[in-house]
C-alpha cells in the first residue's frame, strides 16, 4: 500500500486533475482550468509537474488559428493515478476499522 501512494498525484489539485483525465482520452487546458476553477498559471504549475514525472502528456494544436493544449494521462500516469487510488482506500478501510 504504502509504495502505491504517490505524493506527486496527492497534491489536491494534481489529483483532481488526474481524476477528470482517468475519465477521458484527454482534455483541452481550458476546460481542466474552467472545472477545476483553476487560474491560467496554477493549472499550468500542475501540469508542468505532471509532466515531468511522465504522468501526462501535453499536445498543442492549433483550433480556429488559435493556438491550444491538450493533457492526457500516459500510461505510467494511469498506472500511478490507480495505485494511488488503492493506496487511499487502503488507508480510509483502516481508519474506519478504528
Amino acid at each position: 500500500m504504502a509504495d502505491d501512494f504517490d505524493e506527486i498525484i496527492h497534491a489536491p489539485n494534481r489529483l483532481r486533475i488526474c481524476s477528470i483525465l482517468a475519465e477521458v482520452h484527454e482534455a483541452e487546458f481550458g476546460t481542466l482550468r474552467d472545472a477545476l476553477a483553476l487560474s491560467d498559471s496554477v493549472l499550468s504549475k500542475h501540469l508542468k509537474v505532471l509532466e515531468d514525472a511522465r504522468y501526462i502528456e501535453l499536445r498543442k494544436g492549433t483550433v480556429a488559428t488559435r493556438t491550444r493544449t491538450w493533457a492526457g494521462l500516459t500510461k505510467e500516469g494511469r498506472a500511478a493515478f490507480k495505485g494511488h487510488i488503492a493506496a487511499l482506500r487502503t488507508l480510509a478501510a483502516s481508519a474506519d476499522a478504528l
